[in-house]
């Protein structure tokens, strides 16, 4: 891995290559989904059949394009009791993790009568889109789909492209049946979308979208943001790891390529204070891709977007995490209960030697749905809040709205509004 001195100009770099790979960068796909998007909203199951036979290599009609609860049985058989058994154990951290946040709705009442409030309503319907092909990631499907059950959603349904055998990736069925999905339909990219966001003969409009897909799904999700609510316009992976002269030089270069494995596009930094640790790290790293699997994915990854960067001190390395704002960061320092205060913007924060990435990828049972490219700085994780709505409850007496009808109307009439103001005034005539 390039090993580099952090500086003003190095870090204003680095941050513009990895904006880059922004999925808003590719407007060059943006006609093509439109035309996808508009298709299916005009044709409907037609299109989302035709789509399917043109990518997918297969042919689905009304009666196949759902799959059936024999298909369910039939991969959670195929995938083996022990897998089963893992991602039940997954599952009941995450649903145990995303328990601790559902909210109540609350009131406050007031002497002179007034009550003030919020009610927290689960949204009707959503929908869960779930890649296939070479990226099928059941770990995704649980992640995705168990907040939506904690926070009490009505019906979740569940898209995913089918094989050419019309088949769905049995991993991915098994990790639906175990979350509680409770419709699953065949069919995969920006074709998806547009029909949860607007509705088919077949697949129903949900109120908000799911999960993550390749640079077409996630130019669909955007382009019907608005008609339905989405989780967020997710970018590649990307890892930061925070270290001083007392971090596991293997331990670093192996949670690295956790993340550049997964595609070309992925970005995995090492930030820190010690050169030593930098050139260890850097050997490490050449050994494990010349031993891994996917070394050709993980080679372009650091290539592209694999830094090593040598900082002055951890105050600066912790400045230069929170202009990063990364998806996955971890802390791999002599104290790093310390350091974490201090860091303002990361997606997910990973503490100590013991609390490799993957961790979070799999099984400690907070999210893994999280913010890229700098988005943590006003992003969050995806949490029981994003499928709940929130309305305010608001209920006056006349003693209470008396004690204050004057200024309200005042207010009104600076703003011009005299029947904003009549509205009030009425009330005490």
């Amino acid at each position: 891995m390039r090993i580099v001195k952090l500086t003003e100009d190095t870090k204003r770099n680095i941050l513009d290559d990895l904006l880059k790979r922004s999925p808003n960068n590719y407007t060059q796909f943006e006609n093509t989904v439109a035309e996808i998007i508009a298709n299916v909203r005009d044709k409907k199951d037609e299109a989302i059949f035709s789509y399917t036979e043109q990518f997918d290599k297969c042919q689905i009609t009304a009666q196949t394009i759902r799959v059936t609860e024999d298909e369910l049985q039939e991969a959670l058989a195929s995938v083996g009791d022990e897998f089963v058994s893992i991602m039940q154990k997954a599952a009941g951290n995450i649903r145990a993790y995303h328990q601790k946040q559902v909210r109540a709705s609350w009131f406050d009442a007031k002497e002179d009568g007034s009550i003030l409030g919020q009610k927290i309503t689960p949204m009707d319907m959503v929908g869960v889109y779930v890649p296939g092909g070479k990226a099928v990631y059941p770990s995704s499907t649980l992640m995705n789909v168990i907040p939506a059950k904690v926070a009490g959603v009505k019906k979740i349904i569940m898209c995913t492209p089918p094989g050419p055998d019309g088949k769905v990736n049995a991993g991915t069925l098994a990790a639906a049946a175990i979350a509680g999905v409770d419709e699953i339909y065949k069919v995969g990219g920006a074709q998806a979308i547009a029909a949860m966001a607007f509705g088919t003969e077949s697949v129903p409009k949900v109120d908000k979208i799911v999960g993550p897909g390749n640079i077409f799904v996630a130019l669909a999700k955007k382009q019907v943001y608005g008609f339905v609510s989405i989780d967020s316009i997710a970018g590649p992976s990307e890892i930061l790891v925070l270290a001083d002269e007392t971090a596991n030089p293997r331990y670093v270069a192996a949670d690295l390529l956790s993340q550049a494995e997964h595609d070309e596009m992925a970005s995995a930094i090492l930030i820190t204070t010690s050169e030593k640790l930098a050139n260890e790290v850097s050997k490490e790293v050449d050994g494990f891709v010349a031993s891994l699997s996917r070394t050709e994915i993980m080679q372009k990854s650091l290539d592209n977007y694999g830094y090593i960067l040598l900082v002055d001190s951890l105050e600066d390395g912790i400045d230069a995490c929170n202009e990063i704002a990364s998806e996955h960061m971890e802390i791999l320092t002599k104290d790093p209960w310390a350091v974490m205060p201090k860091i303002r913007h990361a997606g997910a924060i990973f503490l100590g030697p013991y609390s490799s990435e993957p961790l979070g990828d799999y099984f400690a049972g907070p999210n893994h749905v999280l913010p890229t490219n700098g988005t943590a700085k006003f992003f969050s994780p995806l949490n029981v809040d994003d499928f709940v709505k929130k309305s305010s409850i608001i209920s006056y007496s006349y003693d209470a709205l008396s004690a204050v009808h004057e200024d309200i109307e005042f207010f009104a009439k600076k703003e011009g509004l005299t029947a904003h103001a009549n509205s009030i005034a009425v009330r005490f005539e």
